[in-house]
């Protein structure tokens, strides 16, 4: 298994070359199924790019879950769960202020909340706030959606093997989690990387075998 910077380095390598020809601030939106390892490439990312001065700021997307009962969810249709899973105007509103006045503030989605799938949805008291870097990067499932593609430069594709992704959920997350996850969001993910966005409408995509494709 390669290690987080050996995955890294061609999304380093490619992110350091468009800030250096297009200029700062570059908006990158990273996406991928479930347990893909979103947040740990991001992670890796900032880290290697702070060592060469590149500064990175990352938005993780978990902040915009839209929140919501079970109940609530198991009614919705995969097109409904796609279009809802996040709340793409709070994120379309965060992008939209980093891009044009430099910061922004937002309030998180609060997963310790006893109620976390109450509604309305249970938002952090304390607000965070974010400057823009010389990346701006968006990293969660659902980030490259269409309609915050106006706001960003870069679509970039993690591309991990589902079963891959599965184990990772379910080391992470647990056993229970396991037909919890599958019966309310594997059909919404697959009709999203399957149709809405497929790996054709991304910029690059980056496997653990290296950088697959790019356009840029």
């Amino acid at each position: 298994m390669p290690s987080p910077e050996v995955v890294a380095e061609p999304l380093v390598v490619l992110l350091g070359k468009t800030v250096e020809s297009a200029g700062s601030p570059v908006f990158v939106a990273l996406d991928g199924r479930s347990g893909a390892g979103k947040s740990t490439l991001a992670a890796t990312v900032k880290s290697v790019l702070a060592r060469v001065a590149v500064q990175v700021t990352v938005i993780e997307g978990d902040q915009f879950y839209a929140g919501g009962s079970a109940a609530t969810w198991d009614a919705r249709s995969a097109e409904d769960k796609v279009a809802n899973a996040m709340d793409w105007r709070r994120q379309h509103r965060v992008l939209s202020d980093l891009r044009n006045h430099g910061v922004a503030t937002w309030n998180s989605f609060d997963w310790e909340s006893d109620d976390w799938d109450a509604e309305p949805t249970p938002l952090g008291s304390e607000p965070i706030s974010a400057e823009a870097a010389d990346i701006v990067l968006l990293e969660g499932a659902y980030s490259a959606r269409p309609e915050l593609h106006e706001l960003v430069d870069l679509r970039v594709l993690l591309d991990t093997p589902i079963e891959v992704g599965r184990q990772q959920l379910l080391d992470r997350e647990g056993d229970a989690y396991r037909d919890d996850w599958e019966s309310r969001w594997s059909e919404a993910e697959d009709l999203y990387f399957g149709h809405i966005m497929a790996p054709d409408r991304f910029d690059s995509v980056v496997s653990k075998a290296g950088l697959q494709r790019t356009k840029t």
